[in-house]
């Protein structure tokens, strides 16, 4: 069960965010903000508080509060974004992060090694980990060195048509996972039942599985349809002006 959630408010500079897609187009500022306040009360819809930060006019992408941190009930780990634009954000998580944690227990990833949070998926005490354009070998070998002393298995899981792990494949519950595009055949993902997401929908395999439900991405019924019939209660999210600068559903929060 999550108890508690971090998010950043979408700066003004959100709509010069990275973006692979700028046939999608910049993001409408005031659309944002209200995209990511449904967010906030979804999530407080599901019994968890929320911590919002302030928007911070220096990073674009900082409304990605996922990517500055790994979360977990026995330790955090700060990293090191690989994307050069989004390297200074990770030094301001810390000082929230030490109303959570005490402070022998926030870890740190440092150069040469990147790491993004958006490459990371727990499932319970294994962290699979997406090498990427943004998280490197050494990233990875540092964030084992960190977690293994705490207990937790770290899995490297090469990328090679996504910009994050979870983009394409993310954990829900009872063994499931829900996948896209390469990770369908991924061996490392043998073990687990995979709930297939159709091509065109492919968007919305960026989802949460959180305290029961799952929360997806608005405007995906192939998908919803989907998740239905394997009994799992879902929650849809407008997000659309987040996907235009790289960003789902995970992408705007820290869960524990």
């Amino acid at each position: 069960m999550y108890k508690n959630v971090i998010v950043r408010t979408p700066c003004r500079a959100v709509i010069n965010g990275i973006s692979s897609h700028p046939e999608l187009g910049k993001p409408d500022y005031d659309l944002a903000l209200k995209q990511h306040a449904a967010y906030i009360r979804a999530m407080e819809s599901l019994g968890i508080t929320v911590r919002v930060l302030p928007a911070d006019e220096a990073y674009p992408d900082s409304c990605f509060v996922e990517d500055v941190a790994v979360l977990s009930e026995r330790c955090a780990v700060v990293t090191n974004p690989g994307a050069k634009t989004r390297n200074g954000e990770a030094a301001g998580i810390i000082p929230v992060l030490k109303d959570f944690y005490p402070e022998k227990d926030i870890r740190r990833i440092i150069s040469s090694g990147t790491l993004e949070g958006g490459d990371v998926m727990r499932i319970e005490n294994r962290f699979y980990v997406g090498l990427s354009a943004r998280t490197n070998q050494a990233g990875v070998d540092q964030f084992a060195a960190l977690l293994n002393p705490y207990g937790y298995e770290v899995i490297p899981i090469t990328l090679k048509e996504v910009l994050h792990l979870k983009t394409g494949v993310n954990y829900l519950a009872d063994n499931r996972l829900l996948v896209s595009g390469e990770f369908i055949a991924k061996p490392e993902f043998a073990a687990y039942d995979k709930t297939v997401i159709p091509p065109e929908e492919d968007y919305a395999a960026n989802c949460l599985w959180i305290n029961g439900t799952v929360v997806l991405p608005a405007g995906f019924p192939a998908t919803e349809t989907l998740l239905k019939q394997f009994g799992y209660p879902t929650l849809p999210v407008d997000t659309s002006e987040f996907r235009k600068i790289d960003g789902g559903l995970s992408c705007l929060s820290l869960r524990f």
